[in-house]
């Protein structure tokens, strides 16, 4: 069943869901407002963009006109309807297509490549969601993390930007398959629920051809001692429009 939410912290910005999808939640919500967007970066896209939360949040943080690469139809529908809604026809292009072939036709061009990828391993024994939807956006069926990068290697331009969340368990994955596709990691925010607690979480943005050098930026805490949201979380909390 389809839904409108709004999107908090960004004044009239709505979008739809569908409750048979795999839903946006915090991570699309943390790539879309920590990502770095550098002045002269002049094309963005979005891979793996689903409803296309984070094209909508971009078009607030900069006016650049973005790109979202969606491989299946009925997320790309509802992106396009999010679009619409928000008036966002001239900022925003949706396009229905698999990322890797997407980027064998966009070769370098763009200056900031954004992915909030399917998660787990396509594994036999992996616990998978129930629906073929929901099993795409969360499980590497379409595309793995190596397909990601290679593809982000391809569309942007030298020194372009790519950023990234991921689950923290992934991260020597993730490092290993950035450099293996000339993406030299820059920058990584880990994401902690409580500040005592591990992380779950990361944020990493590498540059196409870049030269050796990492900054760790200081934790993202979602939860004080007293169980309250940081004001941080606050920023970026999403509601259901009831």
């Amino acid at each position: 069943m389809e839904r409108i939410y709004d999107i908090l912290g960004y004044k009239d910005l709505k979008i739809y869901q569908d409750s048979s999808f795999f839903s946006f939640s915090l991570d699309s919500i943390i790539l879309a407002n920590y990502s770095t967007i550098r002045d002269r970066d002049k094309k963005i896209v979005d891979f793996c963009t689903g409803n296309g939360v984070i094209p909508i949040i971009l078009t607030r943080r900069c006016n650049k006109v973005i790109d979202g690469v969606e491989i299946q139809e009925k997320l790309y529908d509802l992106a396009i309807k999010s679009i619409k809604i928000n008036n966002l026809e001239d900022r925003i292009n949706i396009i229905n297509d698999d990322v890797k072939d997407f980027s064998k036709k966009n070769l370098n061009v763009y200056d900031l490549v954004l992915c909030n990828p399917p998660y787990f391993k396509d594994l036999e024994n992996s616990t998978k969601n129930i629906s073929k939807e929901k099993m795409i956006a969360r499980h590497e069926i379409c595309i793995n993390l190596d397909e990601v990068c290679h593809s982000a290697n391809l569309v942007l331009k030298d020194n372009g930007t790519f950023s990234m969340i991921h689950r923290t368990e992934r991260l020597i994955d993730v490092i290993t398959c950035m450099k293996n596709n000339n993406i030299e990691p820059k920058r990584i925010m880990f994401i902690h629920e409580k500040k005592d607690l591990p992380s779950n979480m990361f944020l990493i943005e590498g540059q196409k051809n870049g030269k050796s050098g990492l900054k760790i930026d200081k934790p993202y805490i979602l939860y004080n001692d007293d169980n309250t949201m940081t004001d941080e979380y606050k920023r970026i909390q999403v509601e259901v429009n009831l």
